[in-house]
């Protein structure tokens, strides 16, 4: 199901989300970078009910470990915190969370046409 492939990947790319920094400016490693598994379970709604996933991040930017068709805007602050938007067509994911030293955590809510919410775990693995 599109929808919940969505969901599923919104949580874990936006575990993860992307640290944004201008054109052309070199940015500096982000203490978050490496490679984590990500947990989505769905709490309600009618998307699967849970999901592994890979993300990798590379510079504070987050990308899915077996490439994807997703849209991926969002940060995790030097606190760890977590805010994102995955997309994917019409349906949308918003992500919010907290990383730390080696696990994570936070919520996800779909919209669209299908609209689900749930819980996502992370833990670094590399």
């Amino acid at each position: 199901m599109i929808v919940s492939a969505l969901a599923a990947g919104a949580c874990l790319a936006a575990a993860v989300a992307p640290a944004l920094a201008a054109k052309g400016r070199a940015q500096a490693q982000n203490r978050f970078d490496g490679t984590w598994s990500v947990e989505v379970i769905t709490e309600s709604g009618s998307c699967d009910r849970a999901y592994r996933y890979g993300v990798i991040i590379q510079n504070g930017q987050a990308r899915y470990a077996g490439g994807g068709d997703f849209t991926i805007t969002g940060r995790v602050q030097p606190s760890g915190g977590v805010r994102a938007t995955i997309s994917r067509g019409d349906a949308a994911a918003q992500v919010v969370g907290r990383l730390g030293d080696g696990t994570g955590n936070g919520t996800w809510t779909t919209s669209g046409s299908t609209v689900c919410k749930g819980r996502w775990n992370a833990e670094r693995r590399g």
